[in-house]
């Protein structure tokens, strides 16, 4: 449907609106903000060639409007509070804004949308949706620090991403429940410090980047086409799943560092009651990842009497490695690091 210069104007923009609202004084700035980005990030879901990702598209303008409806209903509240001496609750006007923030970043009990709208999406806009979308909402729900609220969302984000991922079958909306289940993490490092949450989602962006990436080069979309597709490169097949294991957070990969930062701040702030059911449902996540790693290194496919080529040039399979290099061995690497110092 457009260029590739178009599609890197509309990048820029949306980048732009993202800023704008992490940077804004007012809500009203942080609102303009927000409408630059969903402005800018529909043309990059719509694809004329695909009919999915249109109504993709339609279901995340329409989510995104209600949310932005809501904020900016509820800032207009706490303005005629605050010029006019209004009688207006405060605290019902700030949970009206979160709720709406909650809806816009995809967090439970307003996921509704997101798996659904992943599924119509090729896996780079999956990798924005999950990653870059999520920047601007999260930094205004840091100012507001709900606590009731943010911990009745991290408990059902951590439950819905947990219990939804077991029996799919389609590798986006695995991710998407996975995402889930980290914005529930991400959350509950929000309640504690904006750095450990800052460390959480570049961590979570590196691996969520190192499996769209190999998912988008073999155009990889359910979990069956794993199992056959790497019968002829094993090294491939092998350093896939220990990336899905360390997205799951299993120790000793990468992907259990910033985990294992939001459990040690949790502990001593005496949060002992969502730690535990964050760790529970980490434990489901990594059941059901350790159950298709299981089946793809431990059961007999029939081979193909033909060789399949992978499509994967050298800069591709190089830059691949290194990444998952860091991913298998980050932690390691790291705590060495420090050992040293």
């Amino acid at each position: 449907m457009f260029n590739n210069s178009s599609k890197i104007l509309f990048i820029t923009v949306m980048i732009i609106g993202t800023l704008i609202t992490v940077t804004s004084n007012s809500w009203l700035g942080a609102w303009m903000g927000l409408e630059i980005n969903l402005l800018s990030f529909i043309p990059l879901l719509s694809d004329n060639n695909n009919l999915t990702s249109t109504e993709s598209s339609l279901k995340y303008f329409l989510t995104q409007a209600l949310a932005s409806t809501v904020l900016l209903f509820s800032v207009i509240l706490l303005m005629l509070k605050n010029n006019f001496n209004n009688e207006v609750n405060e605290s019902f006007t700030s949970m009206m804004i979160m709720s709406s923030l909650l809806l816009k970043s995809g967090a439970a009990p307003f996921h509704f949308w997101f798996p659904n709208m992943m599924e119509g999406l090729n896996w780079m806009n999956s990798l924005l949706l999950m990653t870059w979308q999520k920047i601007a909402p999260l930094m205004l729900i840091s100012y507001l620090n709900i606590k009731e609220l943010l911990l009745i969302s991290v408990i059902l984000s951590v439950i819905v991403g947990a219990i939804g991922g077991l029996n799919q079958t389609s590798l986006r909306k695995l991710m998407s429940f996975s995402s889930i289940n980290h914005l529930g993490w991400m959350l509950s490092s929000l309640m504690i410090s904006e750095s450990i949450w800052l460390v959480y989602f570049l961590f979570y962006s590196f691996l969520s980047f190192i499996l769209t990436f190999m998912f988008n080069i073999f155009k990889l979309f359910h979990l069956n086409q794993l199992f056959s597709w790497f019968i002829n490169s094993k090294i491939l097949k092998f350093t896939l799943f220990m990336n899905f294991l360390s997205l799951g957070g299993l120790p000793p990969f990468l992907g259990f560092l910033p985990k294992w930062l939001v459990i040690q701040q949790l502990t001593s702030c005496n949060q002992y009651f969502l730690l535990t059911a964050m760790m529970m449902s980490t434990l489901i996540t990594l059941f059901f990842y350790l159950r298709i790693c299981y089946s793809a290194f431990m059961l007999n496919y029939f081979e193909n009497n033909w060789m399949m080529t992978l499509n994967m040039n050298n800069f591709n399979m190089n830059l691949y490695l290194i990444l998952t290099f860091f991913s298998i061995f980050g932690l390691i690497l790291i705590s060495l690091f420090f050992f040293m110092l």
